[in-house]
């Protein structure tokens, strides 16, 4: 310290005298933690904050702010009846008329309805008499206000000693908030009732119907764990969860409900099975819990060996969209434009549908669809283009929409060449129309995977390759290939950055079909197989696919699915998207 510390006057208030402290301290060698740690404390704006609010409160109560009286209103009355008896001049017929207005009537009322009032606060009264067991324990008493929130914690009953504990609290939850709940606190009565020997779920189900102020009387830890700093977190969910249907959670009111595809951030993951989150995009502050990776990959793979894993079956596959099975060479010109694309109404060949059908049963075993880690992303000038991928569902008619897409703008669009081990027509250029390739070429490059997909139709092969995609963005267009949802996982990388546009056909009612006219009723039948067929299509890709896809795009007519489909080509450059966090990282 400096040996001249100033003279301090009766009136120098405590935040100054805090300025005053915080000056005179000296870097010591011999103290330099200690003056370190006092120059942080007095320098913390709260502190100060704190020391004028207490000068405020002082002053207002040196005061004494008390009310003259607490009957104006009737005062008033008697003040106008005792003018309106005599002669009066300008001046009381001004205050008569001001006597006399609603608002100030009102005014009165008010004070008098609050002068009349004690505002002092009221503190529950403790007992007069104490057990035995808080004869040595520091009990406290915490008044909490809860709306129609939950209180935003958890409890639990100890195995060894048998009280209710605090498991956990809720970020952003009232108790969290307050400040005065902890983890590991013991809990004894609730609102004067007590609950040494109640259940838990007893407890949380008086917490639940008590509403605005809540008193609890709780035994502090003795030591309150360090959670540290809230986690910055995102992942993105890869199935749908209802904590009302889920028996394992320790509250079902504390759950947090999600959608499949919905972006999380997860605030807390002290506890290994229950992670504690807020739906990216709302403003709820209080986060809810959800299970954890690890927990509901526990659980998917338990409900996989006894065979309790809820899951669709559909006896037959749906067809994806397809174009045409007559031929698969077509002339590819749209307005003027030629757009090369792959007709995929190809067949596979035996042996490749069994394999590809093991090699897809066999990942969808191995992988568990829980959470995937996301970040924030934006595309940069100097970046190549995103590849943006189109998937359909029966009837989407999906080649018929990028078609249109490129051909307005094909100087900004683009799309993969096919390669195929078909002769060249004469009208037909090489890179164009397809790469031409032998059929000794293909089959080498399809064990290299070149391709993304590929198929055998009347003895030519015909496939997509992942360089003719390279080749568009090497031009700095977006890349737009529509494949078979099995292929999309397979572009999913760092490299194309794929944004997945699921395309599906808006299914008009039969009824609405029927009355169109009397002669179509006998068409009924034909019709709604077609729509169950375009349904069971798109509702197959949800369930699969569901979790890797950005954007559903539901088509009515071309030219509304083309409107919207540019709006979604247009913010891939200027706004912000949720990626996987390994797309981003060198």
């Amino acid at each position: 310290m400096k040996e001249g510390v100033p003279v301090l006057s009766e009136g120098t208030g405590l935040h100054e005298t805090l300025a005053l402290l915080t000056s005179q301290l000296t870097p010591d060698a011999n103290h330099k933690d200690e003056t370190g740690f006092l120059q942080d404390v007095f320098g913390e704006k709260s502190l100060s904050y704190l020391m004028k609010i207490h000068e405020k409160l002082r002053q207002y109560e040196r005061q004494s702010p008390t009310p003259i009286l607490h009957s104006a209103a009737p005062l008033a009355e008697d003040v106008l009846e005792e003018l309106q008896n005599g002669t009066l001049n300008s001046e009381e017929r001004e205050l008569i008329q001001l006597l006399s207005t609603p608002h100030l009537k009102a005014v009165l009322m008010v004070h008098d309805t609050v002068a009349q009032k004690n505002f002092d606060p009221v503190l529950p009264p403790l007992p007069d008499i104490l057990d035995d067991d808080f004869e040595e324990e520091s009990v406290k008493i915490v008044r909490l206000v809860k709306n129609k929130e939950p209180l935003g914690a958890t409890i639990r009953r100890d195995e060894y000693t048998g009280a209710v504990v605090v498991a956990r609290i809720m970020r952003g939850g009232a108790a969290d908030r307050s400040g005065l709940v902890h983890v590991g606190d013991e809990l004894r009565e609730v609102n004067g009732i007590t609950v040494l020997h109640k259940r838990p779920e007893e407890i949380s189900q008086i917490l639940c119907q008590s509403q605005g102020s809540i008193t609890l009387k709780i035994i502090p830890a003795i030591k309150e764990k360090n959670h540290g700093k809230e986690s910055k977190v995102f992942m993105r969910a890869l199935f749908d969860y209802n904590p009302s249907e889920d028996k394992a959670i320790p509250c079902q009111e504390a759950g947090l409900p999600f959608k499949k595809r919905q972006v999380l951030e997860v605030v807390s993951q002290d506890d290994p099975t229950w992670w504690q989150a807020k739906r990216v995009g709302e403003n709820n502050l209080r986060a809810g819990l959800i299970p954890s990776k690890q927990f509901q990959e526990r659980r998917i793979a338990y409900r996989r060996s006894v065979g309790t894993l809820p899951n669709v079956k559909i006896t037959k596959k749906p067809l994806y969209d397809q174009i045409c099975e007559k031929d698969c060479d077509y002339e590819g010109y749209f307005n003027g434009h030629y757009i090369a694309g792959l007709r995929r109404s190809f067949l596979l060949s035996r042996r490749d549908r069994q394999n590809d059908s093991r090699q897809s049963e066999q990942s969808e075993t191995a992988e568990f669809l829980t959470y995937e880690e996301v970040t924030k992303y934006q595309h940069q000038p100097k970046e190549k283009q995103r590849l943006v991928v189109l998937i359909g569902s029966l009837g989407a008619r999906i080649n018929e929409l990028k078609q249109k897409v490129i051909s307005e703008n094909p100087q900004y669009f683009g799309t993969a060449v096919p390669h195929t081990t078909r002769p060249k027509k004469v009208h037909e250029r090489e890179g164009v129309e397809y790469y031409f390739v032998s059929r000794q070429s293909f089959e080498i490059a399809i064990q290299n995977k070149k391709f993304i997909e590929y198929g055998e139709y009347k003895e030519n092969l015909y496939g997509t390759s992942f360089e003719a995609m390279r080749s568009v963005m090497a031009k700095n267009k977006v890349c737009l290939v529509d494949v078979q949802p099995e292929a999309v996982k397979h572009l999913r990388t760092a490299e194309f950055k794929p944004y997945i546009v699921f395309v599906k056909p808006l299914i008009q009612e039969k009824k609405k079909i029927a009355d169109i006219s009397p002669v179509l009723e006998e068409l009924n039948d034909t019709v709604d197989e077609e729509l169950l067929e375009m349904a069971q299509s798109a509702a197959y890709i949800e369930d699969h696919y569901g979790h890797l896809i950005d954007r559903v795009l539901v088509k009515e007519d071309l030219q509304s699915a083309c409107g919207q489909l540019w709006t979604i080509l247009e913010k891939l450059e200027k706004d912000f998207f949720w990626v996987p966090c390994s797309w981003t990282k060198s």
